[in-house]
């Protein structure tokens, strides 16, 4: 099983399936080290806000922890279909 919250570009993805979108941004989560998404396991797991207008990921507090022009909307990105909305585009 594939452990979702550790910080990877294909997690992300799979987040984006089942995340919910509302006021332009997917809900996330992921282990974080000092506020910080990682890629292992840690004690803490904290929420993340993915801006696919804009390709940028906030932390809890709204400051940008990155911007990836692969999940930038402007540059192409499309959103993969919501499992929990199937059919539909995330961004209607």
């Amino acid at each position: 099983m594939v452990d979702t919250n550790l910080f990877t570009y294909e997690n992300i993805l799979r987040q984006l399936e089942t995340g919910r979108y509302e006021l332009g941004y997917f809900r996330i989560r992921f282990y974080t080290e000092q506020g910080k998404p990682v890629n292992k396991v840690t004690d803490t797991i904290e929420p993340f806000y993915l801006y696919p207008s804009g390709g940028t990921l906030r932390d809890k507090t709204f400051n940008i922890v990155f911007y990836d022009s692969r999940f930038d909307t402007n540059r192409g990105f499309k959103p993969p279909p919501r499992q929990n909305d199937p059919g539909k585009d995330a961004l209607r």
